[in-house]
């Protein structure tokens, strides 16, 4: 069985390269705002049937379910647009975060940064003896995140 190749952001000169990690997104905000309204409607059209027939009961527990979705919707849309954004530039290496509304950016000090995967955490971990420790790699699986620790110690290794 044939794995799907990964390509990487990587710059390829010595002393720079720019990775951007973002969240694997399969439907666009409009096509959940659609699917949300289409189970939305079958869950009210539903108990409305119920409801004429006699069982009007049903009609409460839809609204809880509708706002259950609502719910679900706005916890899943909240976080739609994280990333982390990676910059290696000469002499420092710049480390955006994003996360829900919360911004991060940290510099850190290319020549004394130490970079290891920390499989039980699930993240590559940087660590800089001023800036102490970040973590990256939230958005990949197991295996980008070796790839991604390997590339970046060989990078910084130049």
């Amino acid at each position: 069985m044939h794995s799907p190749q990964r390509e990487w952001a990587f710059l390829g000169s010595s002393h720079g390269f720019s990775l951007l990690l973002k969240r694997n997104c399969s439907i666009s905000p409009q096509g959940m705002i659609l699917v949300f309204a289409l189970l939305a409607l079958a869950t009210l059209g539903i108990a409305t049937g119920f409801a004429l027939a006699g069982a009007w009961l049903v009609l409460p527990f839809a609204g809880l379910e509708v706002a259950a979705l609502v719910l679900a919707f706005l916890l899943t849309a909240r976080h739609a647009a994280d990333y982390e954004r990676v910059e290696l530039m000469p002499g420092r290496l710049c480390v955006e975060v994003a996360e829900g509304r919360a911004l991060r950016r940290h510099e850190l000090n290319s020549g004394a940064l130490r970079v290891r995967h920390a499989p039980e955490r699930a993240r590559v971990l940087l660590t800089c003896a001023k800036s102490g420790e970040i973590e990256i790699g939230r958005h990949l699986d197991v295996e980008a995140r070796v790839v991604l620790a390997d590339k970046l110690k060989k990078t910084l290794s130049l």
